[in-house]
C-alpha cells in the first residue's frame, strides 16, 4: 500500500508518516511546504523502515494544489490507498487584525484543497473498489469562539463533509473517517513550552502520537470519526452551550498564553 501524507515535515502529519511505515510498512508519498524538512523525514524513514518514501514539495493553499498533485500522480504511476488531509495553520487573532492574505490561506488549505482532494483521490479508490481517507477536524468545530472564527469554522466544514462523504463512499468500498481531537501537543497552537507541558500533564493535550495511533486504528477499520479522550466526549456538550459571559473571559485568558 501507498499512503499520501498532507503536513508531512512536522508535527501530526510526521506521526502519521512514521506509524504507517513503521507500524503497517507501508511505502509513503509526503507532501509539505517545507522542502528540506521533507527530504531529510523521506531519507530516515526509507532508511529505518525499509520503505519506498517520496518527498514531494507543494504549497497547498494555492488553487489548483490538489490537481497537481493528483496529476502528478498520475503521470509517475503512483496509485494512492491512503489519503491523509492533514496539513493545516492556525491563528489566534480577531479577523480584522488578521491579514487577508492568512486568512485566504486558511480557507484554501482546510477546506478547497481538502474538498478537492477527496474529490479527486477519491474518485480513484471509488472506482478501485477500496481505499482510506483520513480528514483532521477539531472540537473547535462545535465551538463559536472569538480568536479562532476561522478555524473553527473550516473545521466545522471538514467535519460535516467527512460524515457525509462517508455515506456516499462506504458501499463503494471506500472508508473516510473525521477525527475531531483537542489540544494536541505541537507547535501549531503557539502556546509556550511550560504551557504545553502542564496542558499534557493535566490531560488537557495529548501526544501527537497517542492521537495518530487512535486515528489509524479507526481509519483502517473505516469508522466515520473519531474523537481521542474521555475528557473530550465529556466536554464537547458543554462546548455547544458555553455561555457568553464565559466566552468572555475565557478569551481575555487564552490570549494571554499565546507566543
Amino acid at each position: 500500500m501507498l499512503a499520501l501524507v498532507t503536513g508531512a515535515s512536522s508535527g501530526i502529519g510526521l506521526q502519521y508518516a512514521t506509524a504507517l511505515a513503521r507500524d503497517y510498512h507501508t511505502d509513503l508519498l509526503l507532501v509539505s511546504n517545507q522542502e528540506q524538512e521533507q527530504v531529510a523525514v523521506a531519507k530516515q524513514l526509507a532508511e529505518q523502515y525499509n520503505v519506498k518514501t517520496i518527498p514531494l514539495y507543494r504549497d497547498l493553499s494555492k488553487q489548483d494544489a490538489a490537481e497537481e498533485l493528483h496529476q502528478y500522480c498520475l503521470d509517475n504511476n503512483i496509485e494512492v490507498d491512503i489519503l491523509i488531509n492533514n496539513a493545516g495553520v492556525f491563528f489566534f487573532n480577531p479577523l480584522v487584525e488578521t491579514s487577508m492574505k492568512r486568512v485566504e490561506l486558511m480557507l484554501m488549505l482546510h477546506v478547497v484543497t481538502v474538498a478537492k482532494m477527496c474529490r479527486l483521490f477519491g474518485e480513484d479508490m471509488c472506482k478501485r473498489g477500496n481505499g482510506y481517507i483520513l480528514n483532521m477536524s477539531s472540537m473547535s468545530a462545535w465551538m463559536a469562539y472569538p480568536g479562532i472564527q476561522t478555524y473553527n469554522a473550516t473545521k466545522a466544514f471538514i467535519y460535516n463533509f467527512s460524515k457525509s462523504l462517508w455515506y456516499e463512499f462506504r458501499p463503494k468500498g471506500v472508508g473516510i473517517t473525521v477525527m475531531t481531537p483537542g489540544a494536541v501537543d505541537t507547535a501549531l497552537f503557539g502556546l509556550a513550552p511550560k504551557y504545553r507541558k502542564l496542558a499534557v500533564n493535566l490531560s488537557v493535550s495529548i501526544p501527537p502520537e497517542k492521537l495518530v495511533r487512535k486515528a489509524l486504528k479507526r481509519m483502517f477499520r473505516k469508522k466515520k470519526q473519531g474523537m481521542p479522550g474521555l475528557l473530550n466526549h465529556l466536554a464537547t456538550p458543554l462546548l455547544k452551550h458555553t455561555p457568553d459571559w464565559l466566552v468572555n473571559i475565557t478569551y481575555k485568558w487564552v490570549g494571554q498564553y499565546q507566543k
